[in-house]
């Protein structure tokens, strides 16, 4: 054996042990990576929910998305999810989040969507009141009053006396899979108990009609206009009567005032 095979023999092993540790450490390092922490599970739809439909569980998915794209309220589990009402429409790759579901605690699925705050009210409508039928659950509105100003006249007085008020449901419907206008006979709204009064208030001294509203604009404008205080009357003095008693030689005369006019009469 010459004297330089040992030397390159030797050199072969360290080389060939170098490499097989440092392939086991980066095998080791891929078995035991920690997953990113920058990523996050959460709850998507796989397909669209309907306002005021109860979540299944073929309906969502789990997925893993960058924590800075993900809102706080976001499910990270579809247990969460699965049994809930949704109380907007959902479309499909929506994250599920807690603003947008409620719990159904049973009874019917409309107590569901009232939000614990609220409650809900049913006004009778028509084609008119209805706005020709294109109202449809998750629509927002505002109700017009009319009002007669006087008995026996036909004057009257509109102003508008809620607004931004959700509509649960058209007759007894609380889905919006309807596109086409459809005349119905009663629309429940959503509304505080204060509100609820004034709606029944006006309900019974006159009629009521429903405006709808562009989604995006949820502003409220109602300004209540100082009530005019009413001219003062004049009432105008009775006509003062004087009597002047002049007297002559011959007798008296006696003039009588009236007002602006003047008569003498003789006495004797």
């Amino acid at each position: 054996m010459s004297s330089r095979t040992l030397p390159l023999i030797g050199v072969s092993l360290v080389m060939g042990l170098g490499a097989a540790w440092m392939a086991d450490s980066w095998l080791s390092a891929r078995l035991n990576a920690t997953p990113d922490d920058h990523l996050r599970s959460v709850v998507v739809a796989t397909v669209e929910i309907p306002f005021g439909q109860m979540v299944e569980a073929q309906q969502v998915t789990t997925v893993r998305m960058p924590m800075d794209t993900i809102p706080d309220d976001a499910l990270d589990s579809s247990d969460k999810a699965v049994g809930k009402i949704a109380t907007f429409d959902i479309l499909r790759g929506d994250v599920m989040r807690g603003a947008r579901l409620s719990e159904h605690l049973g009874g019917s699925t409309l107590a569901s969507l009232i939000a614990t705050d609220k409650r809900a009210i049913s006004v009778r409508v028509d084609d008119v009141v209805g706005v020709g039928g294109f109202l449809l659950p998750g629509n927002r509105v505002d109700v017009l009053a009319t009002k007669t100003t006087n008995a026996g006249s036909n004057s009257a007085v509109s102003r508008t006396i809620l607004e931004n008020l959700r509509v649960l449901a058209v007759d007894q419907t609380a889905g919006t899979d309807k596109t086409q206008p459809v005349v119905v006979r009663a629309v429940t709204l959503e509304m505080t108990t204060a509100e609820a009064e004034t709606l029944v208030t006006a309900q019974t001294e006159g009629k009521l009609q429903l405006t709808l509203r562009n989604p995006l604009n949820s502003e409220k404008k109602i300004v209540t206009a100082a009530p005019v205080a009413p001219a003062p009357m004049v009432v105008a003095a009775a006509p003062v009567q004087k009597r002047v008693v002049q007297r002559g030689d011959g007798g008296g005369a006696l003039t009588i005032i009236r007002g602006i006019q003047t008569s003498v009469v003789k006495v004797r």
